[in-house]
């Protein structure tokens, strides 16, 4: 059975999700980890649980959501694996930095990509599987990651508890972000818990009724 942990890291208040069955082995959605005591919590958690990080993966590739890209991949092994629409805004998060007069260490922060993800994609670990949705909108090709089997959604900044992803940054457009919600995400279910970038987990079921955006 896969679970979700959460840990909430840097000035944005953005949530580091890792996925793990009774394998032990895990996947880390969104490494935030920003200071040096951030990239130790999440290397903590992840030696508590007793866990193996065999992938990472960015949902999208805003600045708050790839600060531990580097550490993860440099710390685990691992590759980056994301949306190939992404990669523009990856290679802008130096900028995006700057623009939010964000302090950056020396060196890269935010990795390379390693591995595309299509659309529908599969992603396997231990005996967990996860479906990659595309649900562009608040970034250019942004990716939510359906688990049918334990029903749960790791959404990025697609969808949040009474609320919904900006769309004034670079790549963002409200109609598309809706059309992503509506389409791609409504027809997983009411009963399934959706665990955003930032803020609280909810359902799909109270967003139908109780988002004011949808």
């Amino acid at each position: 059975m896969a679970e979700v942990l959460k840990r909430t890291f840097n000035p944005f208040q953005e949530n580091t999700y890792i996925v793990y069955d009774e394998t032990g082995e895990c996947v880390i959605f969104d490494p935030g980890c920003y200071a040096g005591e951030e990239k130790a919590a999440l290397k903590a958690m992840i030696e508590k649980h007793e866990l193996t990080p065999v992938r990472l993966i960015n949902t999208h590739c805003h600045i708050d959501h790839v600060l531990g890209n580097q550490f993860v991949m440099d710390t685990y092994g691992l590759e980056l694996e994301l949306h190939e629409g992404e990669v523009p805004v990856l290679k802008a998060a130096p900028q995006s930095a700057a623009m939010f007069g964000l302090p950056m260490p020396s060196g890269s922060f935010a990795g390379t990509p390693g591995k595309f993800i299509e659309p529908g994609a599969t992603i396997t670990f231990g005996n967990t599987t996860l479906k990659a949705l595309f649900t562009p909108g608040h970034s250019p090709a942004s990716l939510s990651f359906f688990c049918e089997a334990n029903r749960f959604l790791i959404a990025g900044d697609v969808l949040f508890m009474g609320s919904i992803g900006r769309t004034d940054l670079p790549g963002g457009d409200f109609d598309t972000l809706i059309r992503s919600i509506q389409n791609e995400l409504f027809p997983l279910g009411d009963d399934v818990t959706v665990y955003p970038g930032h803020g609280p987990e909810t359902n799909i079921g109270y967003e139908k009724q109780h988002n004011p955006f949808l």
